[in-house]
């Protein structure tokens, strides 16, 4: 059995949970968010824990075993805490500025990028060189953040670029003379 999949889920007070058939729907105090399941993985609520049960041992309901449990433990987290991810911009001339929603980023290219995100994302910018993305939506905060940091991935020699906080960039070494 699935050692994540067997794990119960505790629902925190708060948090409403609807199970009907095959969807499930998480409202808590930051929103609300659902998710469908497919194959043969049972769930069962009793009062405030969650199991979740395979019928068979097919490889493919193994591995969703696992995942419905751990998208379910993800919806509770989001609409109970939040996530978000930080990113630092590295370089000079580097900044990010939120004029309304619109995210314009100066990033060394001859002109500013313009990012618009998704409604159920919050973008922040305390400092011009850091850029906080958060939401309820695990996946949706994740795609974000990647996709900002592909405007201006860091490359390995002088380490500029847009890089996740606390991200260690391997570094190569430059050219060096000749003798």
């Amino acid at each position: 059995m699935s050692r994540i999949g067997k794990k119960l889920i505790e629902i925190p007070k708060g948090v409403n949970l609807n199970i009907a058939g095959r969807k499930i729907d998480v409202t808590g105090p930051k929103g609300k968010l659902s998710m469908e399941t497919t194959g043969e993985i049972n769930i069962t609520q009793n009062g405030t824990e969650i199991t979740f049960t395979r019928e068979n041992d097919l490889k493919k309901n193994k591995a969703l075993h696992g995942l419905y449990r751990a998208m379910l433990q993800n919806l509770i987290t989001g609409v109970t805490e939040g996530y978000s991810r930080k990113l630092e911009l590295v370089g000079i001339g580097y900044k990010a500025e939120l004029r309304g929603t619109h995210l314009i980023l100066q990033l060394g290219y001859s002109h500013p990028i313009i990012f618009l995100p998704p409604a159920d994302v919050k973008l922040e910018v305390p400092v011009p060189t850091n850029i906080i993305i958060s939401g309820i939506d695990k996946q949706l905060v994740g795609l974000v953040a990647a996709k900002i940091r592909a405007f201006r991935a860091p490359e390995p020699y002088k380490g500029k670029g847009i890089k996740y906080e606390g991200e260690k960039i391997r570094r190569k070494a430059g050219k060096t003379a000749a003798k």
